[in-house]
């Protein structure tokens, strides 16, 4: 038997001991887990600042802070959501009560990504340990020094047979799927994200995918330009572009493309300065094979502003392309880094048409003040969540579900929804011993005419 065999019975050992079960466990660990990023903060801002160049404000603002507040949120409404819930019961079961029980899985693998290291390896942690699950956490060997933060921390304050971390590379990450976990949850690309599954379904263990996307952005002829441009040029060109539900591309209408496209550099140029390669607190591209796959679109379409580069600090400047052709490789596959290809269109089918190209994107930005163009774009577009007038804000609030649709993932996550994602729901029927239905019998006197009468 292997480590991680070992481990994982050890895991399960603890689980069955029904110790995670219990509320106040659970919430005691969510607030050791609080401590632990609060005490911790400077150590994990510096391990980001090594890993990606992260300042300060987008290491809190994108990641610590959101973790922490996901974790407020959660303590402060577990107790309602574990208890059992009632349910209605219909009138063929006259005399029972329905109950739905969540009950936690067991054993959890959570594989966190690099991009955002801190955030998107705990948020999916704080709903293992709410629904009162044991949890074998794989950060990214891409960003290795968070990752070597957060293994310290979770070493220092939970057992391995509750929670602990493994490091390593792709195949240390083959060798744990290869295990019978009771559940899987996957933040990453796409292509891994079928790997994942392929290697669940041989032990049928559910899973959670959240993986990416050709996202669109689409700015109406009646946006506001001005504050369109600045929150696009935030939610895409934050992180480096290097965000899952960043603004991929844009469809801007002709009428206001002009406009449109001064805003936006001039959004690009306050956020970030007339030189972003000098920028300190501007956040690099996470290593040279990105750097060379991002590289490769500069050379496409026009260049509208940007694509200084420098690949001794692995830095890509914000970069703006137009006349862009869907054959272009900048438009086949998702950027995941700080070019930003416009598109024009006259009329929204042409935008429709064009989004269909791409399998379901993970998020969808639509600039409008037009009731009828935002019903017309959110009724007939799959995707898995966005904005209006905004971009990326919708995964920050913990009362909406985030998660992806078709080829952009599957399951959702935030606040009840990460409960409720690591819970399984068991239906209880709880009949009553007072009375006994006859008609539910096979010998019951008209029977089947009382059966048509009250199941129609």
């Amino acid at each position: 038997m292997g480590t991680y065999d070992q481990l994982l019975k050890r895991q399960h050992d603890f689980y069955e001991t029904d110790s995670t079960k219990s509320i106040e466990f659970r919430i005691q660990a969510l607030k050791n887990l609080e401590y632990l990023l609060k005490a911790n903060e400077q150590k994990l801002m510096k391990a980001m600042k090594i890993d990606l160049n992260k300042s300060a404000f987008e290491s809190y603002s994108s990641e610590i802070g959101i973790v922490l507040h996901e974790i407020s949120f959660v303590i402060k409404h577990l107790k309602k959501w574990s208890r059992p819930k009632r349910v209605k019961t219909s009138l063929t079961h006259l005399g029972s009560k329905g109950y739905v029980h969540y009950d936690p899985y067991g054993t959890t693998l959570l594989i966190g990504p690099w991009n955002y290291p801190v955030q998107l390896t705990l948020s999916p942690l704080i709903g293992a340990i709410a629904a009162g699950n044991c949890a074998v956490v794989k950060p990214s060997e891409l960003a290795p020094n968070t990752a070597d933060v957060l293994s310290q921390l979770i070493r220092s304050a939970f057992p391995e047979e509750y929670i602990t971390v493994i490091q390593g590379d792709a195949e240390v990450t083959q060798e744990l799927l290869a295990l019978d976990f009771d559940y899987i949850f996957f933040t990453g690309s796409v292509p891994v994200g079928k790997i994942v599954m392929e290697a669940a379904a041989k032990n049928l263990t559910p899973v959670t995918l959240e993986l990416g996307g050709k996202s669109p952005g689409i700015v109406h002829k009646d946006a506001d330009i001005k504050l369109a441009a600045k929150r696009l040029a935030w939610g895409k060109f934050m992180n480096a572009g290097q965000t899952c539900v960043a603004p991929d591309y844009l469809y801007v209408h002709r009428e206001v493309k002009e406009k449109f496209k001064e805003a936006l550099i001039d959004a690009v140029k306050s956020l970030y300065g007339e030189y972003p390669l000098k920028n300190q607190a501007y956040t690099h591209i996470v290593n040279q094979n990105h750097f060379h796959r991002i590289e490769q679109y500069l050379t496409e379409g026009t260049m509208v502003y940007g694509g200084d580069k420098d690949l001794n600090q692995l830095v890509i400047e914000p970069t703006i392309l137009e006349e862009v052709a869907w054959e272009d490789s900048v438009m086949q596959q998702e950027i995941f880094g700080p070019v930003l290809p416009i598109l024009e269109y006259d009329d929204l089918s042409e935008v429709m048409e064009g989004i269909a190209r791409n399998p379901n994107p993970l998020a969808l930005y639509l600039f409008t003040q037009d009731q009828q163009v935002e019903n017309r774009i959110v009724g007939s577009v799959s995707f898995g969540g966005g904005c209006i007038n905004d971009t990326v804000f919708h995964i920050v609030t913990p009362y909406l579900p985030f998660g992806g649709v078709g080829t952009s993932g599957m399951g959702s996550y935030h606040g009840k929804s990460s409960f409720e994602t690591f819970s399984h729901q068991k239906s209880i029927l709880k009949q009553t011993t007072l009375f006994d239905n006859p008609f539910r019998y096979p010998n019951a006197k008209n029977g089947l005419k009382i059966l048509k009468y009250i199941m129609r």
